[in-house]
């Protein structure tokens, strides 16, 4: 077991308790709840991991998207949290090594004139996504030509390609898996 410095802990962990941040719209690090109501997965896992070494309690601090969470740093209500790294989060957050890599793309539905990735960043391409969450962050940052649609949930992004209000849906890989099951004839990437 390494041993951790008094300073590191106090420095992590000020309260005595590590609070951890966790974002519980990531449905693959974020896997349902134990019977107590605590979020379960790999960011609890991560997190109880890191209060262990550290050698205090740990209390799981969830927010409902990644957004809540890298809002909530100015609040101080929690020392740690398990969300993507982005340019944009880290004028305010430190970041550590990344813990797991989840993989984002795009779908679109039948019909579709987009047959590659590198087409989708047009004028006349709306895209559909999350707000908030690090893919949404990086359509930002990188997207030049296609407007971006934000929603408040996943399924509410989903909802605007189905609706027509939207040419594109990006979302986690994973997510899009489920996804293309709705929107019959869709391509995935």
């Amino acid at each position: 077991m390494v041993m951790v410095s008094d300073e590191l802990r106090k420095e992590l962990a000020p309260t005595g308790v590590l609070r951890a941040g966790i974002n519980l719209a990531n449905f693959l690090l974020v896997t349902g709840k134990s019977a107590a109501g605590e979020p379960e997965g790999i960011s609890p896992d991560v997190a109880a991991e890191v209060a262990k070494r550290l050698g205090t309690g740990l209390r799981l601090v969830p927010f409902p998207n990644p957004k809540d969470v890298g809002d909530a740093v100015d609040e101080g209500c929690w020392d740690i949290a398990l969300i993507g790294a982005e340019p944009q989060r880290e004028e305010k957050i430190a970041f550590s090594k990344a813990y797991v890599e989840i993989p984002a793309t795009y779908l679109v539905p039948k019909g579709s004139q987009l047959t590659r990735i590198d087409e989708v960043d047009s004028a006349t391409v709306r895209i559909a996504c999350m707000a908030g969450t690090a893919f949404g962050l990086w359509l930002d940052k990188n997207i030049k030509h296609a407007s971006i649609m934000k929603a408040d949930s996943m399924d509410a992004a989903l909802r605007l390609l189905l609706d027509g209000k939207a040419d594109v849906l990006a979302n986690l890989r994973e997510r899009l898996l489920s996804d293309v099951l709705q929107v019959p004839g869709a391509q995935l990437d």
